[in-house]
């Protein structure tokens, strides 16, 4: 079985949908949570329930996308805890818009959070893990990523570019001890998607061949088998966790 006692993971976004449910599991698995996210309420909230069941954990309110903020956050996981072993670089925003109605500032702002918000933490995180020679790095990115979808130029850039950062860094860190991957979530029964209309809900699903839709835990367990010893020799890979779409 997996076991992250004496770990501490760092999820980005982790107060709610596929953040909060990775949060779950490593917790459950034993490890220290650290949570950022920009909810406060529901970051808190998080923290109390794990509390409640003797696991441990903690929230800051970080804003990715502000380089010397994320600075100082990391800097105080090191200071409180000693260590910290994996980045799950979670966060991130959707502003959907075809190329004709897309304007610079909604380009910008997903831009600033999904992919300069992923460099910008694992900058600040890689020099503890380079210290120790040892540590698992996640991004998050998305099958459409890999294939493109209607009206979202900016999130599939992004999604896209984290796949390329990701299979940089495993040739830059490999050889330090630090494996780097991403899991390409495909269509996830988040709580924003439970709200959209049955017809694309349904529209989603017909194109699964696994006829359902994803869960938030699904994502979370690939998360923790590739932070995980069982995952040792897997680094510069995108795990597609997506039913089988058809593209």
């Amino acid at each position: 079985m997996m076991n992250f006692e004496d770990q501490v993971i760092l999820i980005t976004g982790g107060a709610a949908g596929i953040g909060k449910a990775t949060a779950e599991a490593f917790a459950h698995l034993g490890g220290t949570v650290v949570i950022w996210d920009l909810n406060e309420e529901a970051g808190n909230a998080l923290v109390e329930d794990f509390s409640s069941k003797n696991q441990k954990s903690a929230f800051r309110k970080v804003d990715v996308t502000n380089f010397d903020e994320v600075g100082a956050a990391v800097q105080e996981i090191i200071d409180e805890f000693g260590r910290l072993d994996v980045l799950i670089n979670n966060a991130g925003i959707t502003m959907d818009k075809t190329l004709k109605k897309m304007d610079p500032a909604t380009w910008q702002k997903v831009i600033n959070v999904n992919l300069t918000g992923v460099f910008n933490c694992t900058r600040q995180v890689v020099n503890h893990m380079l210290e120790v020679q040892k540590g698992v790095i996640l991004n998050a990115s998305s099958v459409v990523g890999l294939y493109g979808n209607f009206g979202q130029t900016n999130y599939v850039a992004t999604k896209s570019g984290v796949i390329g950062m990701t299979k940089t860094w495993a040739r830059e860190l490999g050889g330090k001890g630090i494996r780097v991957n991403a899991v390409a979530p495909g269509f996830i029964a988040t709580e924003m998607v439970k709200q959209m209309p049955e017809k694309v809900i349904d529209h989603m699903v017909s194109k699964t061949p696994l006829a359902r839709m994803g869960k938030p835990e699904d994502i979370a367990n690939a998360y923790t088998f590739l932070a995980s010893e069982q995952a040792s020799f897997i680094t510069g890979t995108v795990l597609s966790v997506d039913g089988g779409i058809i593209s």
